[in-house]
């Protein structure tokens, strides 16, 4: 049985928003994406400087066969759209103590660099920490991450089919709680809590079971030639050569309902007709209305909140003087708990923790400029203090000058997003980048999932299931393709024969706008 033809409008380029766009035009689907921005990405930003566009959102990619299926779904090969760059040094770190530490591509490299630095015990504790993490990776890879709609009966099946899991999970544990007991060097520990933060959590009050996510980085990071915006636009040009359109600068204003579902996406000046919505936003922009005002109640408010972190992000060009620097460096604050007890509190940390990606930096140091991003850690609206965010360049360069790290030229305070940035480039956010906070043992539970109770409304990116970070809102985009051919009583997808693609940089009207039927 073929796909009947659906018209569906995806709102929000982001990554998600183009997984599930790609593999639904590639369905033979009628496609329109619109996005408030002038290019696909959503937080795969770019800001220009003076040696070229530079990354101001995600930096790397992690598992690597979430987008070799995602091309490979559609009949294409990643590699003849975009270059990945394998990095063999996965991060690099500083202490104020001096001492530094190179996490490597090869396990055998990164014992001996641990070995090096901390000593044979502190290695024997890596290796057992890593161990740890690799079996929760494989175990809750199919039924939470790969699952459309997990559950804890599944999760529980799970584990008594390896009890072992229990110990690994450590549920009566916090992640931070887990590595005091793992590494007996606070470095170390200090080191393996940072992961909370890329799921925007603090490492105090997540489960201990997201030290998992060190797998997905020891599997291999690699970094997009030309920047991550190129595999935004790759799986952008593949979605419009199967059909897509894609009106960018052209924000959504309303969903339209009628008879209890939707009928159509509103814009300032115009009104495109669907079948189908897949909104590609922060799901906490539903519960605020901003869609709708009878959209207000489509998700429960723990779908949502409370919030994840927010950053401050530096993206620009100079030239820098001081320790040599990797793809990725940290620079890690000198008490690991005031950081984070400053977070929870509302406040920008006094003593932070800084990444640095030298974008530019691969198996050569280059000559001249190059490209940076630097990311402080910050809390979400309405916590985030302006007059502290309007410090933020000050303080983030004069933290790095204690390690001996300068720019030339210095950024200055026009290259700096701040949480009220973040939340005015992507609405409804309150500047969270993560969407729903990690914090808690049930939090996988509590964020939406693809499905919504109005018909023909469907929901994908960060701050849906399964997460925050690149390749989880690849995921979510994929379990979201999937729900709506699933609905639609798709059991073996046509690929579309004729192409009707297209893109523009502004709204173009397929309708007038009109008022919207009383039930909108």
């Amino acid at each position: 049985m073929e796909t009947a033809t659906a018209k569906i409008v995806v709102i929000g380029a982001g990554i998600g928003g183009l997984s599930a766009a790609l593999r639904l035009a590639h369905a033979g689907h009628e496609v329109t994406v619109l996005d408030m921005h002038g290019a696909p990405g959503g937080k795969m930003r770019t800001f220009p400087s003076l040696a070229g566009p530079v990354d101001a959102g995600p930096t790397v990619l992690t598992m690597r066969g979430v987008f070799d299926d995602l091309f490979a779904d559609v009949g294409e090969d990643i590699a003849d759209h975009v270059t990945l760059e394998p990095l063999h040094t996965l991060a690099r770190h500083y202490w104020a103590d001096g001492e530094s530490l190179d996490l490597m591509a090869d396990p055998a490299a990164s014992v001996a660099n641990i070995t090096a630095a901390f000593g044979p015990t502190a290695a024997a504790q890596f290796q057992t920490f890593s161990a740890r993490a690799a079996r929760l990776f494989a175990a809750f890879d199919a039924p939470m991450m790969q699952s459309s709609a997990p559950t804890r009966a599944a999760l529980t099946a799970r584990v008594l089919r390896q009890p072992r899991l229990i110990v690994d999970m450590a549920p009566w544990k916090s992640l931070a709680g887990l590595l005091r007991h793992s590494f007996s060097d606070p470095r170390l520990a200090q080191l393996f809590g940072r992961y909370a933060t890329y799921v925007g959590g603090m490492p105090d009050q997540v489960p201990a079971l997201l030290s998992l996510i060190w797998q997905a980085e020891a599997a291999g990071v690699w970094a997009v030639a030309g920047g991550m915006q190129q595999l935004a636009q790759a799986i952008a040009d593949l979605a419009v050569a199967r059909g897509a359109v894609f009106h960018y600068a052209t924000k959504a204003t309303r969903i339209e309902r009628q008879h209890g579902r939707v009928a159509a996406v509103q814009t300032a000046d115009s009104r495109f007709p669907a079948d189908i919505v897949l909104f590609n936003g922060d799901p906490r922009a539903l519960t605020l209305g901003l869609l709708s005002p009878n959209l207000r109640d489509v998700l429960p408010r723990p779908a949502s909140d409370p919030r994840s972190l927010s950053a401050c992000v530096l993206a620009f060009a100079a030239t820098p003087n001081g320790p040599p620097l990797a793809h990725h460096t940290v620079f890690f604050g000198d008490d690991r708990a005031a950081e984070f007890a400053d977070l929870a509190r509302g406040h920008l940390p006094r003593d932070p923790t800084l990444y640095i990606c030298a974008q530019d930096r691969g198996s050569e140091v280059p000559t001249g400029p190059e490209r940076f991003e630097i990311i402080l850690n910050a809390p979400p609206l309405p916590h985030a203090d302006p007059k502290e965010t309007a410090r933020c360049t000050t303080e983030i360069l004069a933290r790095l000058a204690r390690f001996g790290l300068t720019f030339s030229p210095t950024p200055q305070a026009d290259t700096l997003t701040t949480p009220a940035g973040f939340d005015l480039a992507f609405p409804g956010s309150a500047g969270a980048l993560y969407g729903r906070s990690p914090a808690g043992l049930m939090a996988a539970f509590k964020r939406p999932t693809a499905r919504t109770g109005v018909p023909g409304l469907y929901l994908c990116g960060g701050g849906t299931h399964p997460g925050a970070g690149v390749p989880m809102a690849t995921l979510s985009g994929r379990h979201a393709a999937g729900a709506i051919m699933a609905d639609l009583g798709s059991t073996s997808p046509s690929r579309r024969t004729g192409m009707r693609g297209g893109m523009s940089t502004g709204s173009a009207p397929t309708a007038p706008a009109r008022s919207v039927s009383s039930d909108s």
